[in-house]
């Protein structure tokens, strides 16, 4: 859950986003120990007076250095992020394909997999949101999913650029007229997760938000017999 003057990610909520705190975690500890090395060294030019006999010996490692340092640096950042990029990715063997349709200013879900579930979500207004409700997130109908258990998401728009994002899902899709793009989504616990419309689309583009429940399976069962 989102709070206010937050700093720091969202706390993750599905392998997607565990591989970006992950891919985080990584560069900035690489990020640490290049300044760290940096400062050391100015440190040591501004106070220390060097002398060698042979300066063109010492000219060639040093270009030895300077070009295996930033080559060794590159290949540490990445490798983990060719691997966290194919991992959220790809989709393996959905149990359960959704369609996320953005319009001015709502989001459509659509089910398939042989189920006849359609329906639009709107953001509640600030004057009917129940006690402990997050203002300007919560919808009038969640989009649903049971846990541990990849979906493969499609995203779509019906009239102009909109962008379906849950930060602590690690998801971020563009939703593009007349294009369908995929990504695969799991959630690790059961809750209630929320995101917004992360591509300006107008008027209203902030007060389009997306609330997804995430739900054990036997539950998920029902609630699909429930909305037939």
């Amino acid at each position: 859950m989102p709070y206010a003057a937050q700093l720091s990610l969202q706390e993750a909520a599905g392998p997607a986003m565990e591989e970006v705190v992950f891919l985080h975690d990584h560069v900035l500890l690489l990020t640490c120990l290049m300044s760290l090395v940096i400062m050391m060294f100015a440190m040591t030019a501004t106070t220390t007076t060097l002398t060698h006999n042979d300066p063109t010996e010492e000219v060639e490692q040093l270009e030895a250095a300077w070009t295996a340092a930033p080559i060794m640096i590159l290949i540490l950042t990445a490798l983990p992020s060719v691997r966290s990029l194919y991992l959220m990715e790809e989709v393996f063997n959905p149990y359960i394909t959704i369609k996320a349709t953005g319009h001015q200013w709502y989001w459509n879900y659509e089910y398939s997999d042989e189920t006849q579930i359609s329906f639009d979500s709107y953001m509640i207004q600030t004057k009917d949101l129940q006690s402990g409700s997050p203002r300007l997130l919560e919808v009038d109908h969640r989009m649903t999913m049971p846990t541990n258990l990849q979906a493969r998401i499609i995203v779509t728009a019906e009239d102009v650029l909109h962008s379906w994002a849950i930060p602590s899902l690690g998801v971020k899709v563009d939703a593009v007229p007349g294009r369908l793009n995929q990504i695969p989504m799991s959630t690790s616990r059961v809750g209630v997760f929320f995101g917004q419309c992360s591509e300006i689309c107008g008027a209203n583009h902030s007060f389009m938000p997306i609330a997804m429940e995430a739900i054990p399976l036997n539950h998920f069962e029902q609630w699909l017999i429930l909305k037939q």
